[in-house]
């Protein structure tokens, strides 16, 4: 979830991520319809793991275990978390991971596909590392000015294809991408 100007933080609500004096948390409730939230649950229905940054796990191991019938493949997939900090949880399935080293041999591992959902920070060294396959994005119709953002620090130049979209009634643009390669030039003719 991203707005125009790149802002992902909080979206889901006001007291999500205040760091920083965010003061927009909750941002994608007014753009909330029907054909949103059909592509949220068709997401939330695939089989997949998880990788998560310390924050967006800590949020997310309070609130998920007691929510399983809303996404009972959270609790179900493996959860990866990059942390320093963290070593154990009481939520099932969660691994921690300590280093890049450790995200780089997950990702070259055999196993379920790995989503990363939120974690801005986490998100800023996979883009820096050129460790992402795939972007997944719901761009909503508004800019926020300042909060963290998706490529707030670097990417590694890549090309990516554009393989499923649809605008919602209220205007959120989903859009997947599937990496497929280096980045191309060329001159544009008239």
């Amino acid at each position: 979830m991203v707005t125009l100007d790149g802002v992902m933080q909080a979206p889901g609500g006001p007291e999500e991520d205040t760091s920083n004096g965010f003061e927009y948390g909750g941002w994608t409730s007014p753009y909330g319809d029907e054909v949103g939230r059909k592509v949220v649950q068709k997401e939330l229905s695939q089989t997949a793991d998880y990788l998560l940054g310390r924050k967006t796990f800590e949020i997310w191991a309070a609130y998920w275990p007691e929510h399983a019938d809303f996404w009972p493949g959270i609790n179900n997939g493996t959860k990866y978390v990059l942390s320093g900090t963290l070593k154990k949880s009481d939520w099932k399935n969660s691994v921690f991971l300590k280093s890049l080293a450790d995200i780089k041999k997950l990702k070259n591992s055999e196993g379920s596909d790995i989503q990363v959902w939120g974690s801005g920070e986490l998100v800023q060294l996979l883009l820096k590392n050129d460790l992402v396959d795939e972007l997944r994005l719901k761009i909503y119709p508004l800019t926020l000015g300042k909060g963290k953002k998706l490529f707030q620090s670097g990417t590694t130049p890549s090309a990516f294809k554009l393989t499923e979209s649809i605008v919602t009634p209220a205007g959120v643009i989903i859009a997947n991408y599937k990496r497929v390669g280096k980045v191309k030039t060329g001159t544009i003719r008239n």
